[in-house]
């Protein structure tokens, strides 16, 4: 991967031995850095941020001027998908995402279609590639969608929900309907990372942040059987790369050995789980990515490598680790804790190497 200045975090994924572990931090570009928060104030709104490639690139790259990371990952929303379904979205004040017109009558589930990126998505691959331009090389860059059964949290919820009752009174009362909206989603996310893919993401990772909320036997129904159809769709291979997928299920651990199953390179993990005993279980299919608790970061700095080192010990010298955060780093976070964590990964991995 020679056209890559550091490709350390591709080949964790491969599982191939690296010099040290790669890290970077699920909403790495974010409210915690002032930086940010300035960029978002001249564009006026979230979804301006997201739907101007410019403003999206220059907060990609402003964690990565800040701070070692590993690599970077596309400034966008999960919701840019229903989005462009035509479900309305917008964001109230205090309130997070919200949808105008979430689905609930029969005829507006059979008219649900997969949206064309080059379309109404288009914005986002515009992002996708001034921000591959804009790295040159210096480490790659990762794409992303929600998957099947979160998007579809969102348009029957018509927000985020404490219950979930909409979408799972769906689920069980009308099983044709759910399995509509996840099937019309699924082709949808695999056109949008394929053409991610094509726009120059390097890697892409699939968010299915309320799969944890479902029954064991309805995650398999609802949520895995079309994660595993995203990843069967995946490009893996461009320009004579290979393009590693990571899936990561909040709350999935109990089913770690069923996600590593279906075809990823990678599993991220949250911070519930035991990463050793994740690789103990699963290392010879997948690599890892995760899991220090984002809270971790509130302690003192002392606390905060502590806690670095003991989920590097806790993986060992194995190849197939990507550090990074058991969820999306909070708003609140102080930025020096980052620059504690990151260099901890960094010195921290390589003297385990060291070690032998």
């Amino acid at each position: 991967m020679s056209h890559l200045k550091n490709d350390t975090f591709l080949r964790a994924l491969l599982r191939q031995p690296t010099e040290y572990t790669p890290v970077w931090l699920m909403r790495q570009a974010g409210r915690y850095l002032p930086e940010y928060c300035e960029t978002r104030r001249r564009a006026g709104n979230f979804l301006n941020l997201c739907k101007s490639p410019a403003m999206a690139c220059e907060v990609t790259l402003q964690p990565l001027a800040r701070y070692d990371l590993d690599a970077a990952i596309l400034f966008s929303d999960i919701l840019t998908v229903p989005d462009a379904m035509g479900l309305g979205l917008y964001f109230a004040e205090g309130e997070g995402p919200r949808f105008e017109r979430p689905l609930k009558d029969e005829w507006e589930i059979r008219n649900l279609t997969a949206p064309d990126p080059h379309a109404e998505l288009q914005y986002v691959m515009d992002a996708v590639s001034e921000i591959r331009r804009a790295l040159d090389g210096s480490v790659p860059l990762i794409g992303f969608s929600g998957s099947p059964w979160t998007l579809a949290c969102y348009m029957v919820e018509g927000g985020s929900s404490d219950d979930y009752r909409k979408v799972k009174s769906m689920a069980y009362s009308r099983p044709d309907l759910m399995h509509h909206i996840l099937e019309v989603t699924a082709q949808a996310v695999v056109k949008y990372l394929n053409a991610q893919i094509e726009a120059g993401a390097q890697a892409v990772m699939v968010f299915d942040s309320w799969g944890g909320v479902l029954s064991e036997a309805a995650y398999k129904e609802f949520s895995l059987r079309y994660l595993e159809q995203v990843v069967s769709g995946l490009i893996r291979e461009r320009d004579g790369q290979r393009v590693p997928s990571i899936v990561f299920t909040k709350g999935g651990g109990l089913w770690l050995e069923s996600i590593a199953a279906i075809g990823s390179d990678a599993v991220g993990l949250d911070w519930t789980m035991d990463i050793g005993r994740a690789r103990r279980m699963v290392g010879d299919k997948v690599a890892l990515q995760g899991n220090l608790d984002p809270n971790v970061l509130f302690a003192p700095a002392d606390a905060v490598a502590a806690e670095t080192r003991r989920i590097l010990d806790a993986y060992g010298n194995h190849p197939g680790h990507v550090f990074n955060l058991g969820h999306g780093i909070s708003q609140y976070t102080p930025p020096e804790s980052v620059s504690v964590l990151v260099d901890t990964v960094h010195a921290y991995s390589r003297e385990l190497r060291a070690r032998g």
